[in-house]
């Protein structure tokens, strides 16, 4: 099956309804699921009205979002930047006052404190204090002021317990979970709008995947961390549109838990959306739970597997969505290995780029605190590029899905530390160590990134770093990768991404 890019925008922003149902469509989830609203009604592209995009949201969360959000971007190039052009200067954050370096100044400075030893922390906290009340209390500061506090919760979050730092919270570990789902679904949606950041990865791996499976009766996905299945959307809506002439595949998603109740109850509800949608667009649909050990391992057993299947594993590595062992080097290592037993068909891979700091000195906080800066810093830029106006659709995205993503990067980079496991980077350098074949990416696929950088403004910048790997980069940073791979004939002696870090 191949995806059609004139059917694109359906695809990136697609995530449910139609007005076509259909009573033969199959359509099971384990403990009885079923759900009633799955957020996705198709965005039309010509429309500048925001509203009706997230009329399945509800009035009491659109009510407070500015109209003609789209219009606001009307200074974005078309022009899709490849990797032949010039390389553009790097990214750097407009210093607008002394304010702006103070700020800067101060967060640096908590940072290297954490660096050193448990007295440090003491200073720490009086350098987070005096930055509390440096930084605006309204979310009205200037972009910079808020990513300063952004991070500032991040360290915050680590001295927020005793000695042995992080803590283990459930408020810690699943910020997404402090919202509710609409809130959540919503805020995605304006991401997607604002940025490609939120689609790149995502795209690149479904348009493999259909290609993978195409012309076959079953799908099933193993899916390492669902979150709140956008991915998936896009992906159910393209199998129930194919125009081969066959009907379509029935899809079975099995998402991975970390067996902790709070885990389990937010990949249920996931999953009676997702059902929701799929029966609503006529796609054959089931959907299952997975849950790791009580040491966070992964285990072929928990996957129930029908003779004949093509089996397609999903790993998306995201700070933000990192908790109770999501995430850990015995995690990630545990799930790629288990790919190998479900012989799975392809492996998708989404991960943040961390740039410089792989490689590095693992034990320097500091200087790994500083390239997440950075790599936020980017992206700050590439929001303001294109929607320097829409402070209430931005406060959004900060608040609900950006700021919980720099607590995880933070929370990623003290990681190395020491006290606790890390948390598994680079993993795609660890897959080709450890025998995993590369799968080059179509033409259509590389085709499919760029049209999306398009509609975006032209500081992005699609690479096709390896035959099977596209990169998202804003001028010269990068930000996130895309990588396809098939399972090893033989594994390699080091079955654990914490052999490669």
């Amino acid at each position: 099956m191949e995806l059609v890019l004139d059917d694109l925008p359906a695809l990136i922003f697609s995530a449910g309804s139609s007005t076509t149902t259909t009573t033969t469509t199959t359509t099971t989830v384990n403990d009885d699921i079923s759900w009633e609203d799955w957020l996705s009604p198709h965005l039309n592209w010509s429309h500048e009205d925001f509203h009706p995009f997230l009329a399945a949201v509800g009035d009491h969360y659109f009510a407070t979002l500015p109209h003609n959000i789209q219009n606001q971007s009307s200074s974005t190039s078309s022009t899709t930047t490849t990797p032949e052009e010039d390389p553009t200067p790097p990214t750097k954050f407009p210093i607008e006052s002394n304010k702006t370096q103070r700020l800067l100044h101060l967060l640096t400075a908590a940072a290297e404190a954490l660096s050193g030893d448990l007295n440090g922390q003491d200073l720490a906290r009086v350098i987070l204090i005096r930055l509390r009340e440096l930084l605006s209390t309204d979310n009205a500061g200037s972009g910079i002021e808020r990513l300063t506090n952004h991070f500032t919760e991040g360290l915050n979050a680590l001295l927020d317990g005793d000695a042995t730092f992080p803590r283990r919270s459930e408020s810690n570990q699943f910020p997404y979970r402090h919202y509710p789902a609409a809130e959540v679904l919503t805020a995605f949606q304006l991401l997607q709008d604002m940025s490609p950041i939120a689609s790149f990865g995502h795209l690149t791996a479904n348009q493999a995947i259909i290609e993978a499976v195409a012309g076959e009766c079953r799908v099933h996905i193993v899916d390492y961390d669902i979150a709140e299945g956008i991915q998936w959307a896009s992906l159910i809506q393209e199998m129930a549109s194919r125009n081969d002439g066959l009907p379509p595949p029935h899809l079975k998603i099995t998402a991975v838990t970390n067996g902790k109740r709070r885990s389990a109850s937010a990949a249920k509800e996931t999953g009676r959306r997702l059902s929701d949608f799929a029966a609503s667009v006529g796609q054959p649909f089931s959907f299952r739970l997975c849950r790791l050990d009580q040491h966070k391992r992964f285990h072929l057993a928990a996957v129930k597997l029908v003779k004949g299947e093509p089996v397609v594993v999903n790993c998306v590595l995201n700070p933000g969505q990192v908790g109770y062992g999501h995430g850990s080097v015995t995690s990630v290592g545990s799930f790629l290995v288990g790919a190998v037993g479900l012989r799975a068909r392809l492996v998708t891979l989404i991960e943040e780029d961390i740039g410089a700091a792989a490689g590095e000195e693992k034990g320097s906080f500091l200087r790994r605190f500083m390239i997440e800066l950075e790599r936020y810093m980017a992206i700050w830029e590439s929001l303001e590029a294109g929607f320097p106006k829409q402070g209430r659709v931005r406060e959004m995205v900060e608040r609900v899905i950006l700021g919980p993503r720099i607590i995880g990067a933070v929370r990623r980079a003290y990681g190395w530390n020491g006290i606790r496991e890390p948390i598994v980077e680079e993993c795609g350098e660890w897959m080709a160590a450890a025998g995993f074949a590369r799968v080059g990416l179509s033409f259509s696929n590389l085709c499919q990134a760029r049209l999306l950088l398009g509609l975006f403004n032209d500081g992005y910048k699609v690479e096709d770093d390896a035959s099977n790997k596209l990169l998202l980069s804003w001028k010269s940073r990068r930000l996130l990768s895309a990588s396809v791979w098939t399972i090893p004939t033989r594994m390699s002696p080091s079955p654990s991404p914490s052999l490669a870090i």
